[in-house]
């Protein structure tokens, strides 16, 4: 794994349109020209939803979409922050009073977190105020991590502005924490690729502690992201963490049920790691110990033996309080079982047998159909592009990121793949207005990007 810190590269801007364009706009913007710019890549996870937040290992690779931010340090202690994109609104504050707003995920915000992070991590005192201009060419709520590549790309912007240094993993480790401070519950596995991640690879990433290997994918098969246009913000809605919650709810009652020490589990893989079972047993007792149908908050104190107080103070999120039922069957099968497909696809990528791109899809379509109807993280738009790309020849596909909207990645043969690509734009954009409106940067085929990098002009 290419640990140490984030590489610095020296490029000519001549050869950079996107760069002296944004140049420009920062000069007329502040009065001064930037010192240096920072670019954070977004990301496709291509297997493995839901289950980072739970100790599991993920796949994803980086896309070449990203944020990049233009930053000039300044003696004033003030971050001002403009976007070029004239939707987003300008924003300034004192670096000595970050406040971040929970229950409106603006743009801004992002980029707090990723400098509190920073500013916290060294006790920075006086730290140095910037000017910052942003642009982003990742499709905001669409599954690809711009929320995530956002606190990354500001967590680098302010440890390079603030002379400081660390390795990736110990960024991805802090920009993960710190993204938690907009109310997300997420497990790290955004914050790492957008560090970790190498040119023409993707990433088997596992937690605790942080490590990616390299995951060669097969040559004979493309990767193509359709956005289905439906927007999906993890921050403003309680989907994401109400599922979060329930697979800590399963990991308490799977403890209790087995005499392990329940209140120290905080996720499904500590049980599994706690009782030495494979997750093809884990699978096995999740029918044992649990009942389809939903649990009430009142049912799980009783099995707990608790109080409705504790459970809310001592278990339930600030954001997870007035929920009433939780689906914790569905989620602990989800979980166990998508964490087995995450390991079969690295073991088939590596062995590379004939039918490895069959294979891969089969595991791609297994996953889409736990992620509906286990999880229940998918929406109807999701499932008709999916069966669209199914249709057009994808080996496999399945909704990646969050879910609720966003995007789906297929895995589709090469020689297959121009006339894939015009049959999706047919069948799924070319029907509606608004996805019409949306379809320039909605459909296209990706290989595995570099990870977060600073710039400096040659």
């Amino acid at each position: 794994m290419a640990s140490g810190a984030p590489a610095t590269l020296r490029v000519p801007l001549a050869q950079q349109p996107r760069l002296l364009k944004m140049k420009e706009m920062f000069i007329s913007k502040f009065g001064s020209a930037p010192k240096f710019y920072v670019r954070a890549p977004g990301r496709v996870n291509l297997i493995g939803e839901h289950i980072d937040y739970c100790g599991y290992a993920v796949l994803p690779m980086a896309v070449e979409q990203d944020i990049l931010i233009m930053v000039e340090p300044v003696k004033t202690q003030v971050i001002q922050l403009a976007n070029t994109n004239p939707l987003y609104l300008d924003f300034s504050t004192s670096v000595n009073n970050i406040q971040i707003n929970q229950t409106k995920p603006l743009w801004h915000n992002y980029f707090l977190c990723g400098l509190k992070g920073i500013q916290e991590h060294f006790g920075l005192n006086n730290p140095t105020g910037m000017n910052c201009l942003l642009d982003g060419t990742i499709p905001p709520s669409s599954g690809l991590s711009s929320s995530s590549a956002l606190v990354c790309c500001a967590g680098l912007v302010t440890l390079t502005a603030n002379g400081k240094n660390l390795s990736k993993v110990e960024l991805a480790e802090i920009c993960t924490k710190s993204e938690r401070y907009i109310g997300t519950e997420g497990g790290g596995m955004d914050q790492s690729i957008s560090f970790l991640a190498e040119e023409g690879t993707a990433k088997l990433i596992e937690f605790s502690p942080l490590r990616a290997t390299d995951v060669k994918l097969p040559s004979g098969a493309a990767f193509v992201i359709a956005n289905s246009c439906v927007e999906m913000n993890k921050a403003a809605t309680s989907h994401y963490n109400i599922r979060v919650m329930e697979c800590r709810l399963a990991t308490k009652l799977l403890s209790k049920s087995k005499g392990l020490a329940w209140k120290k589990m905080l996720k499904l893989q500590d049980v599994q790691v706690e009782l030495g079972f494979s997750l093809e047993e884990m699978l096995t007792i999740v029918e044992e110990v649990f009942h389809p149908e939903p649990y009430s908050i009142q049912e799980i104190c009783k099995c707990l033996g608790i109080s409705l107080e504790e459970l809310r103070t001592q278990i339930l999120s600030q954001n997870t309080q007035d929920v009433t039922t939780f689906k914790l069957y569905q989620r602990a099968k989800h979980v166990y079982s998508e964490a087995a497909r995450v390991l079969e696809f690295k073991k088939i990528c590596s062995e590379a047998p004939a039918n490895a791109v069959q294979l891969l899809g089969e595991l791609m379509n297994q996953s889409h159909i736990s992620c509906r109807d286990m999880y229940e993280c998918s929406c109807p738009e999701l499932d008709q592009l999916v069966d669209i790309c199914l249709q057009f020849g994808a080996i496999g596909s399945r909704l990646t990121g969050a879910g609720w909207g966003g995007c789906t990645v297929s895995m589709v043969p090469t020689d297959k793949l121009t006339s894939f690509l015009k049959n999706v734009e047919q069948a799924y954009y070319k029907t509606d207005d608004q996805r019409l409106a949306l379809e320039n940067n909605s459909l296209f085929a990706t290989k595995p990007g570099g990870g977060a990098l600073v710039l400096l002009e040659a």
